[in-house]
């Protein structure tokens, strides 16, 4: 699914990169469904974005995508100037494809959000021979093999995997052909209620590998840096907001809530199993720091095994990335992925 991607959006993003990279005063950024970026559409709502950008004398529209990889390639096709996305789906799909990207804000990691279930009682060795469902060649796909790999497995060990849409996978597991599946909250949590689901694996095995992230293009960033600084003033103030336990954060999260399908209990749950950064200069440390790096270098070794790293891609160093203070991993005559605290700094520093 990724590759043909590739392949089929490469050239439509070269043809939209110029046009969006203009000085602009109005701009369209996307989501999807999933614990740490339903302050998205909350902050679509509440006004929030209206008031940041009406601060900065630009128009930003914040649209939800129902399905989580269709917003990645809508995104990636030009369509959308920035999206809610993981740091491997975007090295794999925009930067793959040559969309330069900056990792504008860094929401969260992982922490048990993501996860391998099991219908029925059982080890990660019982998957060896059984099917396993999942969004191939998303971040369910990478944990499964790193689940894998600590038992001495491999995926040659499973009865393969099916592609299954993130939107599709409730109705999956409440199929009898369905044993398997990996997956990320909201649906982890829906699908554990299931008396006979077993977690096997999840994502707080590998704290700070899943990262999430707002990404927007690169080009368009640049020539509009008051698109960066009234998103991410609009998201800081969110945090601060839903960090809270006054009434205004309770009703916030209440709101997320019930947008993802869930109530108050079941949200605060969620953000339990996720590290969130409510505070920007959390985001900068992490950004900043020697981890990032050699996790990015891990998951580029992953995508380029499944041939997924950039058409044609001669090794896992084919899509450079670069991170704050200019260490690059990958060509650095191929920078396509940037990691940048700077935004996130003039909102640590009060200077949105």
């Amino acid at each position: 699914m990724t590759k043909r991607l590739l392949a089929a959006t490469a050239a439509l993003a070269l043809m939209a990169g110029a046009a969006n990279a203009q000085d602009r005063d109005s701009f369209r950024v996307a989501w999807s469904i999933y614990v740490g970026w339903m302050p998205w559409g909350y902050i679509e709502d509440s006004g929030i974005m209206d008031r940041w950008a009406e601060r900065y004398g630009i128009d930003v529209e914040i649209v939800q995508i129902n399905d989580y990889i269709e917003s990645i390639n809508l995104y990636t096709a030009g369509e959308f100037d920035g999206v809610s996305a993981t740091n491997m789906d975007t090295l794999s799909i925009p930067a793959g494809s040559g969309v330069t990207s900056t990792a504008l804000i860094v929401g969260d990691y992982s922490n048990g959000n993501d996860a391998v279930i099991l219908k029925g009682e059982g080890t990660l060795e019982d998957l060896a021979g059984m099917p396993v469902n999942l969004v191939e060649l998303s971040v369910s796909h990478y944990l499964l093999v790193r689940g894998l790999d600590t038992v001495g497995l491999t995926e040659a060990d499973l009865g393969g995997v099916i592609n299954t849409s993130d939107a599709d996978m409730i109705a999956a597991w409440s199929t009898d052909d369905v044993q398997s599946v990996v997956t990320w909250n909201p649906l982890v949590s829906t699908i554990m209620e299931d008396p006979e689901a077993t977690l096997l694996f999840d994502s707080s095995d590998i704290p700070g590998e899943i990262i999430d992230l707002m990404v927007v293009n690169t080009e368009v960033l640049e020539s509009n840096p008051d698109f960066g600084r009234a998103l991410v003033g609009a998201w800081y103030e969110a945090m601060a907001l839903m960090s809270s336990d006054s009434p205004e954060g309770v009703a916030a999260r209440e709101a997320m809530a019930a947008a993802s399908g869930t109530d108050l209990a079941g949200y605060d749950a969620q953000l339990a199993s996720t590290e969130m950064f409510y505070d920007p200069a959390d985001a900068v440390a992490f950004v900043e720091s020697e981890e990032l790096p050699a996790t990015m270098e891990a998951v580029a070794q992953f995508l380029f095994d499944r041939g997924i790293l950039g058409e044609g891609a001669p090794s896992a160093d084919f899509v450079g990335v670069q991170y704050p203070g200019g260490t690059v991993t990958g060509d650095p005559n191929n920078v396509q992925f940037y990691f940048d605290g700077a935004f996130m700094a003039m909102a640590a520093d009060g200077a949105l």
